[in-house]
Order: C-alpha cells, then sequence, then structure tokens
C-alpha cells in the first residue's frame, strides 16, 4: 500500500515489529544556498529539491514578519534545565499545575521585546491571566496518588481547582502529580521569533521540585502575530519525500526536527533547502514494498545549515507551512 504526505493525517501511533527494507537511502545532500545537492546514482531525492524550490518561492510573509512579533516557539517555556524525574515531566508535557500562592489579576504596565534589530513596546497579560492559560487541568486518578478524602478531593482523586480544572482522563497508567506553583515574578524569556531570538516579557512561575522557573509568555494576544500561511506543492506525489512534523530545537546552525513516515519504512534520510530568506525542510525514505498497517511513526532528524538560522523561516517541504518548535 502506498502512502504520500498525507500520512501527516494519520493517527500518531508507534508500531513496532515491521521489518524495515533491505535498501539503504542515499546519503543526506549538502546544505547551500541555492538548494540541496541530490545523492546517489538514482537521483532519489530530485522530487525534495524540486519541491522545496516551489515552497521557498511561494513564501511571502507579511510586514509583521519583520516589524511587529511573531513568536516561533510555545507560550511556555522553560528557563534552562528544570531536572524532571519522571512525575514531573509528565506533568509539565500536561500542563497538570496547582497553585499556592495569590495570583495578581492587575495588567502591569506595557513591557519591552527585545529583537536583535530594536525593540517593541507591547501590551502584557496579569499572572493570574497567564496561569490561566498555563494551567490545563488536574491529573486523572491513578495508582499512586494519596486518597485522603477533603474539601474538593474526592476519595481517590486529585484536588479539583476553581475554573477551567477538571480531570482530564478516567485512568493514567503511572502515578501522576501537579506541579505546585509556589512563587511568581515578571521577567523575561528567550524565545525564537521571525525577528531572530528575543528577549520576550514572560510570567515566571517558582514550581516546587524543579531547578528553573515555567515562563509563560506575557504579551496580550492583541500584541502577537501569527505566521502566514504557506503554500503547498501543486503536485504531490508518492516519491519518498515526507513532511517535516514539528521542530524539537533549534540552536546556531543546528536544527532537530522530525518527520512522520510509514511503520514498514525504512531509516528516513534529512533533506534540507537553505536560502538566504528561508529554510525549507523534509525527509526521504524507501518505501517498504510488502504489506504494513497504516500507523504512522514519528522519526528524529537533524540537519547542520551553512550558516545560523536567525531570522529564517522554517518551512515543511509538505504544507509549506512555517514550523515551530515543539518540546
Amino acid at each position: 500500500m502506498r502512502r504520500s504526505l498525507a500520512l501527516l493525517g494519520l493517527p500518531l501511533l508507534v508500531l513496532a515489529g515491521c521489518a524495515a527494507p533491505g535498501a539503504d537511502p542515499a546519503g543526506p545532500p549538502a546544505a547551500g544556498s541555492n538548494g540541496p545537492s541530490v545523492s546517489g546514482p538514482d537521483h532519489r531525492w530530485e522530487a525534495f529539491a524540486q519541491r522545496a524550490t516551489e515552497v521557498a518561492e511561494a513564501w511571502r510573509p507579511g510586514p509583521a514578519w519583520r516589524s511587529g512579533y511573531v513568536p516561533l516557539d510555545e507560550a511556555t517555556v522553560l528557563a534552562g534545565d528544570p531536572d524532571f524525574n519522571d512525575e514531573t515531566k509528565q506533568a509539565f508535557l500536561n500542563g497538570w499545575y496547582r497553585d499556592q500562592i495569590d495570583l495578581p489579576g492587575a495588567r502591569p504596565a506595557d513591557g519591552t521585546i527585545r529583537f536583535p534589530d530594536g525593540t517593541l513596546r507591547v501590551p502584557l497579560v496579569s499572572a493570574a491571566e497567564a496561569y490561566a492559560q498555563l494551567d490545563q487541568g488536574d491529573p486523572p486518578p491513578c495508582e499512586g496518588r494519596p486518597s485522603t478524602p477533603g474539601p474538593g478531593r474526592p476519595k481517590g482523586g486529585p484536588t479539583i481547582e476553581p475554573g477551567p480544572d477538571g480531570w482530564v482522563a478516567t485512568q493514567a497508567p503511572s502515578p501522576c502529580v501537579p506541579l505546585t506553583v509556589t512563587g511568581v515574578t515578571l521577567g523575561s524569556a528567550s524565545v525564537r521569533t521571525s525577528r531572530g531570538e528575543a528577549a520576550v516579557p514572560a510570567w515566571l512561575f517558582t514550581v516546587e521540585g524543579l531547578r528553573v522557573p515555567v515562563a509563560r509568555l506575557a504579551v496580550a494576544p492583541s500584541a502577537v502575530g501569527t505566521a502566514p500561511e504557506g503554500v503547498a506543492p501543486s503536485r504531490p506525489s508518492d516519491d519518498g519525500v515526507v513532511a517535516a512534523a514539528d521542530l524539537r530545537a533549534v540552536s546556531g546552525n543546528r536544527i532537530d526536527y522530525r518527520v512522520g513516515i510509514g511503520a514498514c519504512d525504512g531509516q528516513p534520510t534529512p533533506l534540507v533547502l537553505e536560502r538566504d530568506d528561508v529554510v525549507v525542510l523534509g525527509g526521504g525514505v524507501v518505501r517498504s514494498t510488502g504489506p504494513c498497517t497504516m500507523q504512522l511513526v514519528m522519526k528524529p532528524l537533524t540537519v547542520t545549515l551553512k550558516a545560523p538560522l536567525g531570522g529564517r523561516a522554517v518551512l515543511d517541504v509538505g504544507s509549506g507551512t512555517p514550523l515551530a518548535v515543539h518540546r
């Protein structure tokens, strides 16, 4: 069964035990200002070069891309290494919090975003508003949690807090606890934006058991720009080119990202088109020839650019849309 870039619409399930085909994929292309080199005698990734060029040439960001604030990271970031254990990592990834302090409801004065090319004054949200965005609910009842009943705490379940909190599932496979917020201050966080790495006003929540604060960006929604929609290639085909799903990390000229491949496909090869104003990412796989289930497997890849990414957009070769960092 053949699969195309539409694989990204399939459920995200990992299937172990499928045998990969014996053929090895062609080596990764060298990054360059005009496009990727094509490796291998069969020019297997020529389709990527054509498709990535089409995506890059269709990229037309609006004025806000260079003059406003368009974040390319998630709004919740960590100010360093938190030294997670299994429970705190699970709570952070799911947004499980409880507060042990009074959260100020008044909005502070306007703040300043500091870009490499200048500054921008922006309105801010209150600590209470930021916490409401940060907190995604309570963990579900699960084995290992205290079962002492009390006000707002049914026997065997977590504390129920005011607001949107509630059980987000009926059962969890391991002990789960919320992160306890013990303090909050207004500071800043380093964020990747369309104008490069910027220092953005953020509420810094001190969390019990973590070495560093959890930062929630404090810029009011009215001042947050959105990335323009990309333009997908005109003629996608099943030629072994797969889309980039998201970015895992950006550091200087190194980009860690993920692609979605079929459960029985070969190990993906990182593919990149690097230009002065844009970078296009994808992957190449050798398709399996036998029958296989339609699960999607996410695979990590890394590329090293010729120059630091800076404020360049990173686009997905499958959809043409900008990619953001998801941790």
